[in-house]
């Protein structure tokens, strides 16, 4: 699986009509949502804001796409389609129609949004998805420098500390390097 590493944007002009291709990382459905949500706040006059995602859940992959009030199939699932395909995984991509006065047909709408789709993943960061874990762990203080070493190593980050008589951590690595993680700092 494959995801993107940082919000990327397109524009094509077809036929009149304005089309904004965005592809952005979503980590969980409500991150996706929020996304969205914040494009029709960006675009208040477009005329329609399709989109798909595909987000890593603990049930699975879970999806979803919306043609964005453009008839049945001509814009969301040709978007998603593009997610599909390219096996990418916590990533928002959608597609902004500003509307140029030419009807475009069901053919025509479903090749512009699945082109503009297509288009900004082509030119967006593409990376390997790589699943990280998060561990909550309680340390003594004397441990903390050989665990942060290990955890540098073993390309781990701290997203939470607490000092109180001991330090309490929430740290996320990749899941592979878990195990090497516990052996080598415990």
């Amino acid at each position: 699986m494959r995801c993107v590493s940082a919000e990327h944007r397109i524009e094509e002009i077809i036929k009149k009509s304005r089309f904004i291709g965005v592809i952005t990382p979503g980590l969980t459905e409500q991150a996706a949502l929020q996304v969205i949500a914040q494009l029709h706040i960006e675009h208040p006059h477009a005329s329609h804001i399709a989109f798909a995602y595909r987000v890593q859940s603990a049930d699975g992959i879970r999806y979803r796409f919306h043609d964005a009030g453009e008839p049945s199939g001509t814009a969301g699932k040709p978007i998603y389609q593009h997610l599909e395909g390219k096996n990418l995984i916590n990533v928002v991509l959608a597609v902004i129609r500003y509307f140029g006065g030419v009807k475009l047909g069901a053919g025509g709408l479903t090749r512009a949004y699945g082109n503009a789709a297509g288009t900004v993943i082509e030119s967006a960061a593409i990376i390997d998805y790589i699943p990280l874990h998060t561990l909550h762990l309680t340390l003594d203080y004397q441990q903390l420098q050989a665990f942060e070493y290990y955890l540098k190593k073993y390309a781990g980050i701290i997203v939470q500390q607490e000092f109180t008589a001991q330090v309490q951590l929430t740290v996320e690595l990749p899941q592979a390097n878990v195990r090497n993680l516990l052996a080598s700092a415990f």
